[in-house]
């Protein structure tokens, strides 16, 4: 059964555990950490960040190669803004040239890329990691989708930004490989920018004409227009109803608003969710520190992610959960049956 209750409108959610959507704590900063080793949770508004002081200087944008991003040692690239698409009041869809009109990012599903930006006042440079919600197979050109935050150097810069100006960025930051039918259903549960990520993994099954997986997508924000990705997800639920279901909870919803009102919970996810017990189901976390404390327990450490001790996915058997990224862990959480794994695909400190 593909949800248990499907999707009917659910009642007002009691009051909850946390507000999600724009709470966070402040990241902090690694110094001189290669990309080889770089242990970095990306999402689209990246709340793990560290700075930098030695940062090799960008390459030349003219690659010659048919993908963009090598990951390794390629170093950075510097980027040309396209365009800028406004889609709410804090948030924007940025669309930078790769450098060839022919060239591919080389991404790999489910993975991410880091920016540098070091403003004349800076003494370190900033990086922040942001998950591209363009499809990895577009020519040409690579999306962001860039939450501004109060106080933030990176997001206020990209912000700031016009088009024909450019961009340091590098990657590719691997975090889970997504294989066809490994899993017969997965869901995601996302906050905020923690959207992009989860994007990129329905858009990457869907798009598999031989994946047969089945996504329950749950997602929360403040406010309707806080949700981002809105036509795309609605794209996804038109063209496979009977795969990949989405719900969506808003802190403050408008009147006639038919989903859920209140926090992600316990009672939510029970309802929402596939039977744990029925199939082979792995569940994928990404949003602020709140979500994380709420659903699985926050990260130890951006290499560690410590125990799962989340009020929404208890555990009967405790182990190791999935460190995404960057060390992959065989070991995972088991909750109500040998078949449901729980993992964060990200790192959610404050994007700033």
């Amino acid at each position: 059964m593909f949800a248990r209750s499907a999707f009917r409108s659910a009642a007002p959610i009691k009051k909850g555990i946390r507000s999600y959507a724009s709470q966070g704590s402040s990241g902090g900063g690694i110094g001189g950490v290669g990309y080889a080793a770089v242990a970095v949770g990306a999402a689209g508004a990246g709340y793990y960040y560290y700075t930098s002081t030695q940062g090799s200087p960008a390459v030349p944008a003219k690659i010659n190669s048919e993908t963009a991003f090598k990951g390794g040692d390629q170093g950075f690239i510097s980027l040309k803004l396209d365009s800028i698409e406004k889609i709410n009041h804090n948030t924007i869809r940025m669309r930078f040239d790769l450098p060839e009109p022919d060239m591919k990012s080389g991404i790999p599903v489910a993975s991410a890329l880091v920016t540098k930006y070091k403003g004349p006042e800076m003494e370190k440079a900033v990086i922040r990691p942001y998950t591209p919600v363009s499809d990895e197979d577009d020519p040409g050109h690579l999306d962001f989708v860039i939450k501004k935050y109060p106080n933030g150097p990176m997001s206020t810069h990209l912000h700031d930004m016009t088009p024909g100006q450019r961009l340091d960025i590098k990657g590719p930051i691997p975090k889970y490989a997504i294989k066809e039918n490994v899993h017969d259903e997965i869901a995601l549960i996302a906050g905020g920018t923690g959207i992009t990520p989860m994007y990129q993994v329905a858009r990457a099954i869907f798009k598999n004409p031989n994946d047969k997986t089945k996504v329950t997508l749950v997602y929360g924000n403040i406010s309707e227009d806080d949700i981002l990705l809105k036509k795309e997800l609605h794209e996804l639920e038109n063209t496979y109803p009977q795969r990949f279901r989405a719900f969506y909870l808003l802190d403050n919803p408008p009147e006639g608003w038919t989903q859920g009102k209140g926090f992600i919970n316990k009672d939510l996810l029970k309802t929402v969710l596939p039977e744990p017990q029925s199939s082979n189901i792995k569940i994928f976390v990404c949003g602020p520190p709140g979500l994380y404390k709420a659903v699985s327990g926050g990260k130890k450490s951006p290499q560690d992610q410590g125990e799962l001790d989340g009020k929404c996915i208890p555990c009967q058997r405790p182990s190791e959960i999935t460190n995404i990224p960057f060390r992959h862990s065989e070991r995972s959480w088991i909750q109500q049956g040998p078949g449901l794994q729980v993992l964060s695909v990200c790192d959610r400190r404050r994007s700033k």
